[in-house]
């Protein structure tokens, strides 16, 4: 039997309809291309700027004019004066729809510089006490241990290297636990709507809110009193960061997964790919991105915590390589440690240890991004060929 070749359609003529007929108008790529309004033109500058201004004069009349000294106050009446003001310009100049439409455009960028504000004052001061003590003798301070530790010792004997090795193996036991977990849950309270997924759904909110030291007592009663004092370890504190992961990673990860269109979970299982598989390459490969937002938001969570590592991993001067036998290091730790010590050196130490967990937990977060910003295009299992008959 002969095969069938497909039909090749003859080209068209540029300029020509593809039935024929009279010619059509030309298009040029150069030109056509889409008209995007500017987010923010010259004139929403000026009108914004000038009320700014207007409104801070007005303020700063009536602040001193009464003899009131109240700084935060100042700030507040500045804000309602502001909005007040440029509403009344926005209105005679454009219209109420435009009104509120530029209302909430400066609402929303007040609200994110205030939010920045408190975040980037935080991360300032860490950098400005604690970048000179841990940089200045590098890499000294991040390869040392703080078996050299005294009342005066100078802050270029110790470091924090044995603490960033507990730490990073503490929150990757924590992660390899709770991550898989956490999604496989995730999908399951997206999928399933019976009674059971509502208990489920109820006990991670329910968990989700729970302090850091109930984890940190649990795994303490449950792994570390059972075999005393050699039940500190660093897998301890793993598992204790795992249970203050867990819910974090579930949440998230489950309203991505629910966001993701039912089209192509139904168009996969019209095919006939078994359920597993639709989750496997359908399902978590669009949701890489959020999926990787679930895990910052979870290392996030448990990165900077000290009860959980205070009962279970017990602390280590020294290095301690293996998370499994023996007390470990951690960051946060070794900084609620030294905190209430004596001594100059040993709070630029504290300082110094902090700088480098802001440092590290923001080379996890990018590294993260990097790998949920790829393009999902990979398979998570290899699919085989098949031979497939002529």
């Amino acid at each position: 039997m002969s095969r069938l070749t497909p039909l090749t359609k003859a080209p068209v003529a540029e300029g020509s309809p593809a039935g024929g007929g009279a010619p059509g108008p030309t298009i040029d790529p150069a030109t056509d291309r889409p008209n995007r309004r500017k987010r923010v033109t010259t004139d929403h500058l000026v009108e914004s700027i000038g009320s700014a201004l207007a409104s801070l004069a007005i303020v700063w009349l009536v602040f001193t004019v009464s003899g009131v000294s109240a700084p935060f106050g100042l700030a507040v009446a500045w804000c309602g004066v502001f909005f007040a003001v440029y509403a009344v310009v926005c209105w005679r100049a454009h219209g109420v729809l435009l009104m509120k439409d530029r209302l909430g455009t400066v609402a929303i960028w007040l609200g994110g510089l205030i939010a920045m504000v408190p975040l980037a004052g935080v991360i300032g001061y860490v950098i400005v006490k604690g970048a000179s003590v841990a940089l200045a003798d590098f890499p000294h301070f991040f390869t040392s241990d703080m078996s050299q530790l005294t009342a005066s010792a100078p802050t270029t004997a110790v470091g924090a290297g044995a603490a960033i090795v507990g730490t990073i193996e503490q929150v990757g036991i924590a992660a390899v636990l709770s991550v898989p977990l956490g999604i496989l849950t995730a999908t399951y309270l997206a999928d399933s709507r019976s009674l059971f997924s509502k208990i489920v759904g109820y006990v991670v909110d329910a968990m989700t809110g729970a302090p850091a030291i109930i984890a940190g007592l649990f795994i303490y009663l449950f792994w570390v009193a059972p075999r005393q004092h050699s039940g500190k370890s660093g897998l301890a504190a793993g598992m204790a960061l795992a249970v203050m992961m867990l819910p974090v990673v579930t949440r998230a990860a489950q309203e991505v997964v629910q966001i993701v269109p039912g089209s192509l979970r139904e168009a996969a299982l019209a095919l006939g790919a078994p359920q597993w598989r639709v989750l496997l390459r359908i399902v978590l490969p669009t949701a890489r991105a959020g999926l990787m937002t679930a895990v910052i938001l979870g290392v996030a969570r448990i990165a900077g915590e000290t009860a959980p590592v205070l009962f279970n991993a017990g602390g280590n001067e020294t290095y301690n390589w293996n998370p499994f036998s023996g007390q470990q290091d951690n960051l946060p730790f070794r900084i609620y440690q030294l905190i209430f010590q004596p001594g100059v050196n040993v709070i630029k130490d504290a300082w110094g240890v902090s700088f480098v967990l802001v440092l590290l937990i923001l080379i996890l977060f990018v590294m993260a991004r990097l790998v949920g910003s790829s393009r999902p295009g990979r398979r998570l299992i290899p699919r085989f060929s098949r031979s497939q008959p002529e």
